[in-house]
């Protein structure tokens, strides 16, 4: 009896020990931090870099092409995915990301994520698919990895997508899918980037991470990416990338604009438009951006560093 009572006492002891040090679902600030050391400036409480709005609307007038080339040349060559179904396609969304990693549902791992999430707080009423939603904020795109599960594969229907339009101002992107998608759609300024919708409601599936490295297709995803979401694609871009990226994204728009204005007057031969600009092109070059009718983000400064590199 004595051996029977120190045995129910250590397992009580070892399985309470385990769930003490058991891994947190939602990622400490100090871990987030570590992820995106490479970001210098502001952060937000849960560790995320802030990167400021102002980027983010400016980043929102970049291609597809332009993020996905400037990104390949500073080695991150897998950061697009593609083939979407996209509810307003047409519409561009940018915003900082918050992670979610779903797995398929099994007691054992389930009723060990209810508890963890018990004991850091999370809310105990309501499907614990809603825990990624609770920790959303203003500018945030919800990221969730719902392994492509479809039928009872549902992350959020029309109420929780409404929750995340209130929140965030912005929409979602699911390796999985969503019911609801024509009350979905009547949301003014709400957006999502899918693999699949059906009326099933979500069923079998656990959270298993929030803020924490994710895939999404062949991207690797990390909370406090930036994302880059149109009709074509999104791209998930290291938040100390963004702003230099989205500056030589404007003047590649800037520099391919003013080419377009020099083919059409047949004034130089393609391939000095195209190649080396001669300093006679570059003069008009700049004469040309200072009387261009639109405010623009980069600067006199940014445009002679930009002539100056080699090979312009």
């Amino acid at each position: 009896m004595i051996k029977r009572t120190v045995a129910i006492l250590t397992a009580l002891t070892l399985s309470g020990g385990f769930l003490a040090h058991a891994q947190r679902l939602g990622s400490s600030p100090e871990y987030v931090t570590a992820l995106t050391a490479n970001w210098k400036g502001e952060r937000l409480p849960d560790g995320r870099p802030k990167v400021p709005d102002l980027v983010l609307e400016r980043l929102q007038n970049c291609t597809l092409e332009q993020v996905w080339g400037y990104l390949g040349k500073k080695g991150y060559r897998n950061q697009v995915e593609k083939d979407w179904i996209i509810l307003k396609p047409g519409e561009t969304m940018t915003g900082r990301v918050v992670t979610a990693q779903f797995m398929p549902t099994r007691p054992d791992l389930d009723s060990l994520v209810r508890a963890q999430g018990k004991a850091e707080g999370r809310s105990q009423k309501g499907g614990i698919n809603i825990w990624p939603i609770d920790v959303l904020t203003k500018g945030d795109v919800y990221v969730a990895d719902g392994y492509g599960k479809v039928k009872d594969g549902t992350l959020i229907g029309s109420s929780l997508g409404n929750a995340i339009y209130g929140k965030t101002g912005k929409g979602v992107i699911f390796y999985g899918s969503i019911r609801d998608m024509q009350e979905l759609k009547d949301t003014k300024g709400f957006n999502a980037w899918i693999k699949g919708h059906d009326p099933s409601y979500i069923k079998d599936m656990t959270p298993t991470s929030i803020n924490a490295p994710i895939r999404i297709g062949e991207v690797t995803v990390l909370p406090g990416d930036v994302v880059f979401a149109n009709e074509y694609g999104t791209v998930f871009i290291p938040a100390h990338l963004v702003e230099e990226l989205v500056s030589a994204s404007e003047m590649t728009a800037l520099r391919d604009e003013f080419e377009r204005v020099l083919l059409q007057q047949s004034k130089y031969p393609s391939g000095e438009i195209h190649g080396d600009w001669s300093e006679k092109i570059k003069g008009e070059f700049r004469t040309w951006v200072g009387k261009y009718p639109k405010k623009l983000a980069i600067t006199q400064k940014d445009i002679e560093a930009y002539l100056a590199k080699e090979g312009h």
